[in-house]
């Protein structure tokens, strides 16, 4: 009986686990910090038993241990403990499955997994994942057909539905990591436009942000983009690409809000001596940002120095918000890792939760221009718009989850069997992911403009 190691039992494990779960043959260890949280997420999935483990321990004996008594361990931890993860597996000889991006650490480690014989397929999720698996295949098609991609755009985004979004001014709840969430505003990015590459910096990345649509989706939403799409030209094999973006989507207003609160310092991850219980939040935001005073009046002085704004109704939008949050008020701040960041990331997680009968919604388009071997230019596009079930399971869990229980699956299966880092870049990986995804329900919708 395959035996499995999930490391995680966060917003997405979910799905993956109900899915493996539906093999008779899999058995499944979830490990977490908590007895609590691994036997509360364990009291629903069949064969599966609970274990206590910390992934951050500087002592990795039991994570070693306990990746060596698996098959397969997939980790679903933050990014940051792949590498430890993967290194514990090439010790244990288990395979690994990832929903994150391919890291310089992770890259590094691939003659290793080579030599130790094990598969780690990353970027199993959705964005990275089911992204990879449609451009693949529309390229691909279009490559067969004597065409030409000049032009890849991606935009994809979590946010609660429309009609959940208005409970709070920041339109937004969190569906995943909401660390995870603050900290991919901060990412430096970099694109291809028009065959010239595009390069912006994390403190800028929010004010860069700019209005698109989505087919068929009738709400203002704002893009952003995301990390490095550059290699993504060499990775999906379109060479004659002169326009290569991948973007995450926001409603509009939110990277405004988040640009304000980059520029008051209230996204910074370097500890500060002067944050400690007992301070307001209107103390923290003065000193946060270099206000005169903690007064209201002296707060949001600073803030209209520091920030620039179109219109007055934009400054009065994002500082009601700030309001909404609490940055000028009294209350007694908890303090939490020492951070701004994770401070203010702990308020707003209690802030923007999603509420008993809401749901939340991932947007995914793809968008291709196309030339033609005759001349002729068109437009594919490739649409995903996928609701959470309210009480139930999340979008996001789902489009996330099940890609990840299905690598797994194929991995255990053999069908993936070639060792050393992987991703899901080329039709051995996508086409039998795809098929199977396709069979739960969430498939792209493709059509030609």
């Amino acid at each position: 009986m395959p035996k499995i190691l999930l490391l995680g039992s966060g917003f997405v494990a979910g799905p993956c686990a109900e899915y493996l779960a539906r093999n008779p043959s899999n058995t499944l260890t979830v490990a977490c910090r908590t007895s609590a949280s691994a036997s509360a997420f364990c009291s629903s999935i069949p064969r599966a038993t609970p274990l206590v483990l910390d992934v951050a321990a500087a002592d990795t004996t039991e994570l070693e241990a306990a990746v060596a008594a698996h098959d397969l361990v997939i980790s679903l931890v933050p990014y940051i403990y792949h590498a430890t993860v993967i290194q514990a597996a090439i010790k244990g000889k288990t395979h690994v499955v990832t929903t994150s991006y391919i890291s310089p650490a992770i890259q590094a480690l691939d003659t290793a997994a080579r030599d130790a014989g094990i598969v780690v397929l990353n970027e199993a999720g959705l964005d990275p994942g089911i992204d990879h698996l449609y451009a693949v295949k529309i390229i691909d098609e279009v490559h067969a057909k004597g065409g030409k991609v000049k032009e890849f755009h991606l935009s994809c985004g979590a946010f609660p539905a429309p009609e959940c979004a208005s409970t709070n001014p920041l339109q937004y709840k969190f569906s995943w990591s909401p660390r995870g969430v603050l900290l991919a505003h901060l990412n430096s990015s970099s694109f291809l436009s028009s065959g010239s590459v595009v390069e912006i910096a994390g403190a800028d990345l929010m004010a860069r942000a700019q209005p698109t649509t989505i087919s068929g989706f009738p709400h203002a939403l704002e893009m952003f983009p995301n990390r490095d799409s550059v290699p993504f030209r060499e990775f999906y094999r379109i060479p004659e690409a002169h326009t290569v973006v991948r973007g995450t989507l926001r409603y509009a207003g939110f990277p405004a809000f988040m640009a304000a609160l980059i520029k008051l310092g209230w996204l910074a991850t370097d500890v500060k001596d002067w944050l400690v219980d007992g301070l307001t939040w209107a103390e923290a935001t003065q000193r946060a940002c270099g206000a005169s005073g903690s007064d209201e009046s002296a707060l949001v002085a600073r803030i209209v120095q520091l920030c620039t704004f179109p219109s007055t109704a934009e400054e009065e939008r994002i500082l009601a918000a700030m309001r909404w949050v609490g940055l000028f008020s009294s209350e007694k701040l908890v303090v939490s890792r020492g951070t701004l960041l994770d401070t203010l990331c702990a308020r707003l997680e209690a802030l923007m939760q999603y509420q008993p009968g809401e749901r939340d919604l991932i947007l995914m388009e793809q968008k291709y221009g196309v030339e033609w071997a005759d001349g002729k230019q068109e437009t594919i596009v490739a649409t995903l718009e996928e609701y959470g079930t309210p009480g139930g399971t999340s979008a996001m869990a789902r489009t996330v989850g099940v890609p990840c229980g299905i690598a797994c699956q194929l991995v255990l299966d053999g069908v993936f069997s070639t060792p050393g880092i992987h991703a899901p870049y080329t039709k051995e990986y996508c086409d039998p992911i795809r098929e199977l995804l396709d069979g739960e329900g969430l498939l792209l919708v493709e059509r030609v403009l």
